[in-house]
């Protein structure tokens, strides 16, 4: 990612939305929840319905960001991770680029909201 990029990035601003205000869209369809944490993280559990996109990925080479945002271009983003730091930086550098994107702080955030939370699929794109 460019420098200039990630600078403006860190000086846009990004909404944070609860759990509960989340969920009847990512069910619908409406938004895609996304996690963006490293994939060796996953073992610890993942909400239901998430893509795993992981921030090294976002801030690299893109490789799996690009399709994924070219496939889901106008649906609302909802982006979490372990603590809600990651998914911050996340939501910020996506806001930068003008998606819909919120911060949906942290898996034990969806785990409180009793979002159903368990172990990988094989597959989440």
């Amino acid at each position: 990612m460019n420098v200039f990029k990630l600078i403006k990035a860190m000086f846009t601003s990004a909404p944070r939305a609860e759990p509960q205000a989340c969920a009847d869209r990512i069910r619908s369809g409406a938004a895609v929840l996304i996690d963006v944490r490293e994939s060796s993280e996953w073992a610890e559990g993942v909400a239901q319905n998430a893509v795993l996109l992981p921030l090294t990925d976002l801030t690299g080479a893109r490789t799996q960001w690009t399709p994924f945002l070219a496939k889901h271009r106008f649906r609302e983003l909802f982006v979490y991770c372990r603590s809600g730091g990651r998914s911050a930086i996340a939501a910020r550098i996506l806001a930068a680029e003008g998606f819909r994107v919120a911060n949906a702080g942290s898996l034990s955030d969806w785990s409180a909201a009793a979002w159903p939370v368990g172990p990988p699929a094989k597959t989440r794109r």
